[in-house]
């Protein structure tokens, strides 16, 4: 019974992190496209990409950080998963902090966009579209290679 149910915590934290990744990928892209096709603030296509930012942060990427994290820690207790002693999984976490913390970036960012209080450009949010990936390779190399 245990030994099925890590197969349905780790399916589960799979799918997450894909939909999870999926919005550290596309919030970044939106925020480009924002600022440099969505006009004035306040204006119609301001508007359509301040709705699409919202749901996007909070029907996709909410819930899929917050279950990427239990299913992580559920099989992070599962004696046998992780070798502590061993450099992969360490690395995997602060790999993982990093992302958390790009999730609480973008969400400030979205903020501050929505209120019109942002004054950055398109090509500083195309280079940040670049950290989501750095992170992934070092999580997916860490969690494969298990260096």
């Amino acid at each position: 019974m245990a030994g099925e149910l890590y197969f349905w915590i780790k399916a589960l934290h799979v799918m997450a992190v894909i939909a999870w990744m999926a919005g550290l990928f596309y919030l970044p892209r939106l925020f480009v496209y924002h600022m440099e096709r969505g006009g004035t603030a306040g204006s119609e296509p301001a508007q359509s990409f301040v709705i699409m930012e919202e749901k996007l942060l909070r029907v996709i990427m909410n819930p899929a950080m917050i279950v990427a994290w239990i299913a992580g820690l559920a099989l992070a207790t599962i004696p046998g998963v992780i070798a502590w002693d061993m450099t992969w999984p360490w690395l995997k976490l602060v790999g993982i902090i990093g992302m958390t913390w790009f999730h609480i970036w973008l969400a400030r960012e979205r903020r501050q966009i929505a209120e019109g209080a942002n004054s950055r450009s398109g090509r500083y949010y195309r280079a940040m579209n670049e950290v989501p990936t750095v992170l992934m390779v070092v999580i997916v190399l860490a969690v494969v290679v298990k260096f």
